[in-house]
């Protein structure tokens, strides 16, 4: 009996992470950055394309990120009261005057 239940443990798979990709609006705190994630919706009524905002807050290791740059964020276990998110790669880097 216990090969069959060592069997379905093995069998389940974890779903894949969630991905978004947004722009760093503050890196102000230590190895955190808040992510601006945008994303588009139609009004339920008039039909009108609605863009919307939602703010991540993402662990980044290194302080590498910038304000304006544009990151991958990948969902992860809590790392914090408000962290649930980590960042994977900045797709491209916030140009500087």
């Amino acid at each position: 009996m216990s090969e069959v239940q060592d069997t379905a443990v093995v069998e389940r798979q974890q779903k894949p992470r969630q991905q978004k990709v947004g722009r760093v609006v503050s890196d102000k705190m230590d190895k955190t950055v808040v992510v601006a994630v945008d994303y588009v919706r139609r009004h339920p009524l008039y039909n009108k394309r609605i863009t919307r905002t939602s703010k991540f807050q993402a662990h980044d290791e290194n302080n590498t990120c910038q304000e304006g740059d544009i990151v991958r964020i990948e969902e992860t276990r809590p790392l914090s009261k408000h962290k649930r998110w980590i960042v994977r790669e900045v797709v491209e880097r916030a140009i500087k005057l």
